[in-house]
């Protein structure tokens, strides 16, 4: 279940919980048309440059963080990530329109985007990994070589039954993550606010723990609620001038 590996929950929240400020989330997925690589390579630079320069222009220390990975060669779908985090869907919207009014921007399509927000999880976790998510539900992400992504759905049968069933099933969800302690998850909720329910990103240095993970999770008795969770990125984590020369 998406929100089992979260850092710890159920409890009541406090007052100084009520004043952290939730981080909105967003992570767009980028392809760019055939055109794109038609183009003169001085041209292409220029362009990419002035993509580069948004993206940097809108990492502002304490109000937004962009983070940015390549796709290419991983999936035929997308070619580039970003995962903005920041306080404010206007900042989303506003960072967004000027990446499109840019020369580069023209060129691409947005196949996918996911809008979520920060919230701490309503289970309890017992304990967290070192430098997994602050337990009131504030990321700190970016230390990770690769990224896993996917939006995931419970079934509604899920939330019908009792907390402490919903509790149980997580208790063993939870033991099968805690077997991989390199990779870190960071959970995100969208109810109400996008068509998925979470957006999951695992972010690890080895690929091979994460396949090994979701493998056994699929083995577990909550996993009989998912809905759905795909599509899956698998994403490379690269700085914005790293990512557009991916594009070519």
């Amino acid at each position: 279940m998406a929100d089992a590996l979260t850092v710890p929950g159920s409890f009541p929240a406090e007052a100084e919980e009520k004043k952290l400020q939730r981080q909105m989330i967003g992570f767009n997925f980028f392809k760019a048309l055939p055109e794109w690589r038609r183009l003169p390579a001085a041209e292409r630079a220029l362009y990419k440059s002035q993509f580069a320069e948004v993206i940097k222009r809108w990492n502002k220390p304490g109000e937004m963080l962009n983070l940015s990975y390549s796709t290419v060669g991983l999936r035929g779908d997308v070619d580039m990530v970003l995962w903005r985090i920041c306080y404010s869907v206007d900042d989303l919207n506003q960072m967004m329109s000027e990446l499109m009014a840019t020369s580069l921007g023209g060129y691409l399509t947005q196949p996918y985007s996911y809008l979520s927000m920060t919230k701490r999880s309503q289970y309890l976790i017992g304990h967290e990994h070192e430098g997994q998510a602050d337990s009131r539900g504030f990321l700190r992400p970016g230390s990770q070589k690769y990224i896993f992504i996917y939006p995931f759905w419970n079934t509604r049968a899920w939330y019908l039954l009792p907390m402490e069933e919903r509790q149980r099933l997580m208790d063993e969800h939870i033991r099968v993550g805690h077997l991989y302690p390199r990779v870190k998850l960071n959970t995100t909720y969208s109810f109400g606010i996008d068509d998925q329910e979470f957006v999951v990103a695992f972010e690890s240095n080895f690929p091979e723990d994460f396949l090994d993970l979701v493998q056994q999770l699929r083995e577990t008795e909550a996993s009989a609620y998912t809905l759905k969770d795909s599509p899956i990125f698998t994403c490379i984590r690269m700085t914005p001038e790293e990512m557009l020369n991916k594009l070519g």
